[in-house]
């Protein structure tokens, strides 16, 4: 399976293609490989020839019957650290420091 770019790594990725850097001084700046950029024009290029537009792919598989909100999840991370903090003052206190 294929390296999937963030959007700001694709932008940086084809700005420094057109500056007329190497894929290897691309990847050595962004820390990857000289065939993962490589890789990188390859898709791009072929999603070109096809006429498909460069934009993040769909998810795979059926979609949930009741998807998770913007404020389901936001309530669900503040229940998450909740529970972190209560299991931190549980600790510092079994080992005598509060």
């Amino acid at each position: 399976m294929g390296k999937h770019f963030s959007n700001w790594e694709r932008e940086e990725i084809e700005r420094l293609n057109k500056e007329g850097n190497t894929h290897r001084a691309i990847g050595e700046k962004l820390g990857y490989s000289r065939m993962q950029i490589k890789e990188y024009f390859h898709r791009l290029s072929k999603k070109e020839r096809a006429g498909i537009k460069n934009e993040p792919s769909k998810r795979k598989g059926r979609p949930r019957k009741n998807p998770i909100t913007v404020q389901k999840e936001y309530e669900l991370r503040i229940k998450e650290l909740e529970c972190e903090n209560q299991l931190l003052r549980s600790f510092l206190h079994a080992a005598g420091r509060r």
